[in-house]
């Protein structure tokens, strides 16, 4: 497992207490690295019994709970209605905090285009192109998410295991194929709003993706 991945290891780690708008509040201990592969400040929360999940696999405990999650500005802090990135966030924060795992918070701001590019692409949307076909309109692919640094990530914080909490395939293919035994995907829920159901819908279509309700899936 993490043979051929380029080391990485633990810069900083500080305790943050967190509390979202709606009232919801927990404590993460949130890890910065060294020699993170595309040189981008990506951190890692280490949520509810992140600590534990990891000594307790040689008694064959639970793997921890992972999601990888990709940095969205005008989801994560603005609550913008055009995507699912804000809901989503919150969902697995609490959910990892209830049985113990990590939160990997990605620097790839717009499936890996930018902040501005992403603004682009939306305005190719109004004008009635999908997500995906907006990204290639301006020359990006439709996504070009590496997750070589969250593998590194779980390599630098012991995770030879986990359970990991999306609704994306590539996401399960590249990390398999980065070294990361997976013990199961567990579904995010889907949220869907008047202005992000056509935004959602291409997810399914391009991505295969199957969205379950909120909180429906329980880890075994």
């Amino acid at each position: 497992m993490y043979e051929t991945l380029p080391v990485a290891t633990v810069r900083t780690q500080v305790t943050v207490p967190i509390r979202f708008p709606d009232g919801y509040g927990t404590t993460a201990r949130v890890f910065s690295f060294n020699g993170l592969v595309d040189g981008r400040e990506h951190l890692a929360l280490g949520l509810g019994d992140w600590a534990g999940p990891p000594d307790r696999r040689a008694a064959g405990g639970p793997a921890p709970l992972v999601r990888p999650h990709s940095e969205c500005m005008t989801g994560d802090v603005f609550g913008s209605q055009r995507c699912d990135c804000g809901p989503q966030l919150r969902e697995a924060v609490e959910r990892i905090a209830g049985v113990g795992g990590f939160l990997l918070y990605l620097r790839q701001e717009g499936r890996g285009i930018g902040l501005y590019a992403k603004l682009d692409a939306y305005a190719l949307q109004d004008a009635g192109l999908d997500t995906y076909e907006a990204n290639l309109a301006l020359g990006h692919g439709e996504d070009e998410r590496d997750y070589t640094a969250a593998a590194q990530m779980l390599a630098a914080l012991g995770v030879e295991r986990c359970a990991l909490l999306t609704n994306n395939p590539d996401k399960v293919e590249q990390l398999s194929r980065l070294g990361v035994t997976l013990t199961e995907r567990v579904p995010t829920g889907l949220y869907v709003s008047p202005a992000n159901a056509g935004y959602l819908e291409a997810k399914a279509n391009r991505a295969a993706r199957k969205p379950d309700a909120p909180f429906a899936c329980s880890r075994p």
